[in-house]
C-alpha cells in the first residue's frame, strides 16, 4: 500500500520525469493501411506486429514492457520508463528517465516497412518539455540540436520549434508535414539501411502573452480527427507526492503486485474517476520504492456533443521524489470547452484540468493543446477557435476558485480537502502556433 504519513525516503540520484514523445504517422488514418479490408484476427496495420518485435526495438531506446492493455482499435503499452501506444497507422514511443527514444526511429521505419507494408512516413512529430538535468542525457539527447539534427538526417522537410522562455519552462516541437512523394502526401524518409542496425527478420506574467504564427509552405488537413491534451507538472506537494511511495513491507504479510497497488492508488487518489469508469480500461503500475505510471484506453461518443466516437487513451506518469517531483498528463479524447451536462460523460476541459491538477498539486504546470486545422476552425459559441477556447479555458481553470466534482460525483482533490482549499495559479506565459495542418495552445502557470 501507498504510504500515509509514512517519512519519504530521500533518492540521491536524481531522475529525470519529463519525457521524449516521438509520434509517427505511417498513414492518414486506419482506413489507409495496405491491409485495412482484409484484418487479421481483428487487426489491421501496425497492430499486427508481434510483441516480441516491439520489445527488441525498445532494447535499443534501453526499457522494457511491464504490461500490455489491448483496446479494439489501440494497444497500449505500459513500460518501465513511460508507455508506447500502437494504432494500426501510427505509433506514439513516450519515454523518461535516460532513454534513448530517438535510437528507436529507425527501427521502427523497418518496422512498419516489413510487417505492415508502410514504406514511408506521413507525419512525424516528436516532442519534449525542458529537461530538469539535461547533462545526465546520452546520445543525440543531450542537446535540442543534437535531436533536431539527428530528425533532419532521417527526414528532408522537418521544422523544429523552441515554445515558451528559453530560460524557464518552454516545450520543443519538431514535426514533419506531408510532402509530394506518394499518393496519400508521405514524406520519404531516408533509408533506415544508413543506420548501424543489426538485421531484421520479417516475423512572466500577462506581458509575456504573444500569438505568433508559423505558416509552413506545405499546408494539409488531416483525414481524422487529431486532439492531444497534455499537462505537464512539476514542484508537486508533499500530500501529493507522498501517495506514490510505498510502505515499508509488513512482516510475513503477503506481497501486494505492483499492478495491484497501482489500481489501489488510482482508486484512492481519483485517477480512476478522471473519465467515466464505465468508459475506461486501467493499467496502473506502482513503482518500488517509489514511482507510479498508468495507461487507459477510453470509448468515448456517448459524451460528446459532437456525434463523434472513438476509442481513445490517457496516460500519467509520475516522479515523486523531493527536488525534481513530476507528473505527466496526456489525453487524445477530444474535449469540449463548455461545460459537461452529465456527470456520467466525457468531462469538458475545464473539469479535466481541475481534477489532474487537485490530484498532483504542482507549484509549477504547462498545458499544450496541439490539435488539428480541422478542428481548429470550428467556432465556438463565442465565436472563439479551439484554440482561443481552450486558452480561455486553461485560465478559468486554474485561475479562479470554482468547485470541480468527479465522473462519480464526488470532489476529486489531492489531499481530501474541499474546494476553499484548492490551489490557484497564475499564468505567467500564453502562446498560439499555427503550423501547417495544425494549431497548438500553450500556457504556463505558478501557484500563487
Amino acid at each position: 500500500m501507498a504510504v500515509g504519513d509514512y517519512h519519504l525516503p530521500y533518492t540521491s540520484t536524481p531522475f529525470e520525469g519529463p519525457e521524449k514523445l516521438l509520434e509517427i504517422w505511417f498513414a492518414p488514418s486506419p482506413a489507409r493501411v495496405p491491409d485495412a479490408h482484409a484484418p487479421k484476427n481483428g487487426r489491421i496495420g501496425l497492430r499486427n506486429v508481434p510483441k516480441q518485435v516491439w520489445e527488441d526495438m525498445l532494447d535499443i531506446v534501453k526499457c522494457k514492457v511491464l504490461s500490455v492493455i489491448e483496446g479494439e482499435e489501440t494497444d497500449a503499452y505500459l513500460l518501465s520508463e513511460s508507455s508506447l501506444f500502437v494504432f494500426p497507422h501510427r505509433i506514439i514511443l513516450k519515454t523518461c528517465g535516460t532513454t534513448l527514444n530517438l535510437l528507436g526511429l529507425p527501427r521502427i521505419l523497418e518496422i512498419a516497412h516489413k510487417f505492415a507494408s508502410l514504406p514511408s512516413v506521413y507525419r512525424c512529430f516528436y516532442s519534449r518539455k525542458s529537461f530538469m538535468f539535461p547533462e545526465r542525457q546520452l546520445g543525440p539527447h543531450r542537446e535540442w540540436k543534437d535531436e533536431v539534427s539527428f530528425l533532419d538526417a532521417i527526414f528532408p522537410n522537418g521544422a523544429a520549434y523552441t515554445v515558451g522562455k528559453v530560460n524557464g519552462d518552454h516545450w520543443l516541437l519538431y514535426l514533419t508535414t506531408p510532402g509530394q512523394y506518394g499518393a496519400n502526401g508521405e514524406t520519404a524518409p531516408s533509408s533506415p539501411n544508413s543506420f548501424s542496425l543489426s538485421p531484421l527478420h520479417s516475423e512572466n506574467g500577462e506581458k509575456n502573452e504573444i500569438d505568433q504564427t508559423l505558416q509552413n509552405v506545405e499546408t494539409d488537413t488531416p483525414f481524422t480527427q487529431d486532439y492531444t491534451i497534455e499537462i505537464l507538472m512539476s514542484n508537486l506537494s508533499h500530500k501529493a507526492r507522498e501517495s506514490f511511495f510505498l510502505a515499508p513491507p509488513v512482516q510475513d504479510a503477503p506481497l501486494e503486485s505492483p499492478s495491484i497497488i497501482g489500481r489501489t492508488v488510482s482508486s484512492t487518489l481519483g485517477i480512476s474517476d478522471l473519465f467515466p469508469p464505465h468508459l475506461t480500461t486501467l493499467d496502473a503500475y506502482a513503482f518500488d520504492p517509489c514511482g507510479y505510471s498508468s495507461n487507459a484506453l477510453l470509448k468515448w461518443g456517448d459524451g460528446i456533443e459532437d456525434g463523434h466516437s472513438g476509442e481513445g487513451y490517457y496516460t500519467i506518469h509520475v516522479t515523486p521524489e523531493e527536488g525534481w517531483s513530476y507528473a505527466s498528463f496526456e489525453c487524445n479524447v477530444p474535449l469540449s470547452s463548455s461545460p459537461s451536462s452529465s456527470a456520467k460523460n466525457i468531462p469538458d476541459l475545464h473539469t479535466l484540468i481541475r481534477r489532474v491538477v487537485d490530484i498532483f498539486q504542482p507549484g509549477r504546470l504547462s498545458l499544450t493543446l496541439f490539435i488539428s486545422n480541422a478542428n481548429n476552425n470550428a467556432e465556438e459559441d463565442e465565436g472563439e477557435t479551439a484554440v482561443e477556447a481552450a486558452q480561455r479555458t486553461f485560465k478559468s481553470a486554474l485561475t479562479v476558485q470554482r468547485p470541480v466534482s468527479c465522473s462519480s460525483g464526488d470532489s476529486v482533490t489531492g489531499d481530501g480537502s474541499g474546494e476553499n482549499d484548492r490551489m490557484l495559479y497564475k499564468r505567467t506565459d500564453k502562446i498560439n502556433y499555427q503550423f501547417g495542418g495544425y494549431n497548438l495552445a500553450f500556457a504556463s502557470f505558478e501557484f500563487r
